[in-house]
């Protein structure tokens, strides 16, 4: 197979350089617009690809495992043109849907690092690695730094790597979910070892030694030297054990400020999607909120956090599986706004509800640019309008965009 000189004219959406040629486009990974690079060409893959004329937007990667781990793909991409890019990621999955509307700049929302991580450990060779996969491989990459996570949980990688070290089983690996809230650091792991309680001990002292503010086994809390508390605007409270949470504080703070303006004036609030209470625990603050989500450890959260008076308006809620029972029209007209936050597969079963529906507002907060604008389809058909769309950047170096569009029924 002869090598071939590509000229890489855009980014795809995963952050691979992209060469149109007679044959189709051939992806190169690490390649960036405007450059020349030469390589073989496979399956419409380049391999072996070394750059010849390099883009004046390359920079050096900040991280030593960047070559190695998946963690991260664009750390040689300037942060001008990496923020831009981001947004094309959503004007082009509107554009795929039909759908032309001018998208705001991306909202950068790293500050800090991430303060979730979710972390993989595994034996190799009568050692422990603890750290992330090597891209599309399931090879694991033992990492010491790691410079999009908050410095609280690089601090204790040493020490996650030897508590990991004591409940992994014979096979396999187990995964850490670590997560910096205001009391410390709260880690759970899972996929333990089944025989675990007979290192409760031990684990407990590693837990003291790191100063956790909780450590959960296989979903078993073996110590709480503190409440791990979370601040959802002025509200405590303490997160499930592994449990979903924004992964970092500044694009939680940025996604809420967009959907407190996108709501408005509203007085009654259908928060859809609702997790432990992000969104819902501030709207409260000025109008009435209906929260609806399926996993019961975040219902379980959020109604801990409600039975200490914060000042808020009144909030119900109830647990029910939105994409097998959405709420239906007869159920949403009785809200002035609805906000929903679905997991990647977007909330199609509910929003052809919302679309049928006399809601005046709607604010969609989503993690997948696809998914969320085949759900503004159905809504856009059903007689709303887009007033706008507003990226959001809080996974930095990935191809990953959070959106938030607010919607008006004209």
């Amino acid at each position: 197979m002869s090598e071939r000189e590509l000229t890489i004219t855009e980014l795809g959406h995963r952050g691979d350089g992209v060469a149109r040629t007679e044959n189709g486009p051939v992806y190169v990974e690490g390649a960036l617009p405007g450059e020349i690079v030469r390589a073989r060409v496979e399956n419409g893959r380049a391999l072996d690809a070394v750059v010849e004329s390099p883009s004046p937007e390359r920079i050096a990667p900040v991280c030593r495992h960047y070559e190695a781990c998946g963690g991260c793909t664009m750390q040689h991409l300037a942060d001008k043109p990496y923020l831009e890019w981001k947004r094309g990621l959503v004007v082009n999955a509107l554009r795929d849907r039909g759908i032309e509307f001018p998208v705001a700049d991306t909202v950068a929302a790293t500050e800090g690092g991430r303060r979730r991580a979710v972390l993989t450990a595994s034996r190799a060779g009568g050692q422990t690695l603890l750290g992330y996969h090597q891209k599309a491989s399931h090879r694991l990459v033992d990492i010491s730094e790691c410079p999009v996570l908050d410095p609280a949980i690089v601090r204790a990688l040493p020490g996650l790597k030897s508590l990991a070290a004591e409940v992994l089983p014979k096979k396999g690996e187990l995964r850490l979910t670590v997560l910096n809230t205001t009391a410390g650091l709260d880690v759970a792991v899972d996929k333990a070892d089944k025989g675990y309680d007979r290192k409760i001990p031990a684990l407990s002292q590693k837990s003291v030694e790191l100063d956790l503010a909780r450590l959960s086994v296989n979903g078993e809390v073996i110590l709480e030297i503190r409440p791990p508390m979370l601040d959802m605007g002025g509200v405590g409270l303490v997160a499930a054990p592994g449990g979903f949470t924004q992964a970092t504080l500044a694009a939680e703070e940025a996604l809420s400020r967009l959907v407190l303006a996108g709501v408005g004036k509203a007085k009654t609030v259908a928060d859809l999607y609702s997790g432990a209470g992000t969104f819902a625990l501030r709207l409260a603050r000025r109008a009435n909120v209906h929260a609806v989500e399926g996993d019961a450890a975040a219902m379980a959260a959020f109604d801990k956090a409600l039975r200490k008076p914060q000042g808020l308006k009144k909030v119900t809620f109830e647990r029910r599986d939105l994409s097998r029972r959405p709420l239906v029209r007869d159920e949403l007209d009785s809200f002035e706004a609805v906000v929903f936050d679905p997991p990647r597969a977007g909330a199609q079963a509910q929003v052809e509800q919302l679309a049928l529906s006399k809601v005046r507002t709607i604010v969609a907060v989503s993690c997948n640019p696809a998914t969320c604008a085949r759900d503004l389809k159905v809504l856009i058909d059903g007689g709303y309008a887009l007033q706008s769309v507003t990226p959001v950047d809080q996974f930095r170096f990935s191809p990953h965009i959070e959106v938030v569009a607010v919607l008006n029924r004209e």
